[in-house]
């Protein structure tokens, strides 16, 4: 089969009306705006307060939303892949609710699990399809529900995170934009630094496991961050030295919103202007698989078509990577 270079032809988003600010935070934990704002940079994050909505939904509205701005109805999608930690349900696959939620009939569809580095391996996955041929039309989203997996009641955790999805339609390149390479790496994370303790075939839900918060997120902050911050600049760096890239080669830094710090790492290192840099974490917090398609959202409406662009992300496992591609739109 021929060889194509597969492109982000659409993205389209999702976000909660609510916004959770840090002066709320202050009323449910022990912390304040300040100590937020210069640890994190975080001020708000959106949550999804319908009880009976979740992942799929915000999946689905990212998804209908790149379709439209690409004008392609979703029987024509050949497959969606979906990035999430929060699924619906272990099984069916989110994915799947999310081919019946838009009607896109003639879709394969599974879900991928990378958390924080989940839209990158979704989308290099996704772009292999494209590559081979063997689809022509391929969504995936990166959508994540993290209010459903937080505990309000620790401030180590609940200050980071919050709820969004965003979603982009691949398809094959007729000229040399696209996506042109990828680094990613996994280091089994045997010490479960960053893990939600409970829920899975290890551990099952119980009483027990319900009562001593085993459904929540637990993370060792000091570790996560120094493996974050090395892993998000190394790899970075990387693939620009890859495909010799300097630093005013590149248009633009697209990293994952984890912690203001670790992008302000990963800039440093690439040698980039902080003017080079997209940073929403102020508004939208850590949505895990959905920061970097927010991101790419976001800024659309500055992106041209021949943009040297660089996607970077860490997440729990330990996965990071990084995408480059040429802006195709």
């Amino acid at each position: 089969m021929e060889l194509k270079r597969a492109k982000i032809s659409a993205v389209g988003h999702y976000l909660p009306d609510y916004k959770l600010t840090n002066k709320e935070l202050e009323g449910m934990v022990e912390t304040n705006d300040e100590w937020i704002r210069t640890r994190t940079g975080i001020s708000e994050r959106r949550i999804l307060k319908d009880t009976d909505k979740a992942t799929a939904y915000m999946g689905a509205k990212a998804a209908q939303e790149a379709l439209d701005a690409a004008g392609v109805k979703a029987d024509e999608v050949d497959l969606i892949i979906l990035a999430t930690v929060t699924p619906d349900y272990l099984f069916p696959a989110t994915a799947c609710l999310v081919q019946n939620s838009i009607g896109a009939e003639n879709a394969f569809a599974f879900d991928l699990s990378a958390a924080c580095s989940g839209f990158l391996y979704a989308l290099t996955t996704g772009s292999m399809y494209i590559e081979s041929g063997r689809a022509k039309k391929v969504l995936v989203i990166g959508a994540d529900k993290m209010s459903s997996i937080i505990d309000y009641t620790d401030r180590t955790t609940c200050i980071l995170f919050g709820d969004g999805a965003g979603a982009v339609l691949l398809e094959a390149s007729d000229d040399e934009n696209g996506i042109i390479d990828h680094v990613h790496y996994t280091e089994g994370d045997i010490n479960c630094s960053l893990y939600q303790p409970a829920g899975g075939s290890l551990n099952p839900a119980t009483a027990e496991t319900v009562a001593n918060k085993d459904h929540f997120i637990k993370q060792d902050g000091k570790a996560v961050f120094k493996k974050a911050t090395m892993g998000m600049a190394d790899v970075s760096l990387e693939i620009m030295e890859k495909n010799d890239l300097d630093p005013e080669d590149v248009a633009w830094l697209v990293p994952h919103q984890a912690n203001l710090r670790i992008i302000d790492a990963t800039a440093r290192r690439m040698g980039l202007s902080n003017e080079k840099v997209m940073i929403n974490i102020n508004k939208y917090g850590n949505t895990t698989a959905a920061t970097i398609p927010l991101c790419l959202y976001d800024w659309k409406d500055q992106l041209n078509k021949g943009d040297n662009i660089i996607l970077s992300a860490f997440g729990g496992g330990f996965t990071w990577g990084a995408i480059y591609l040429k802006w195709a739109i």
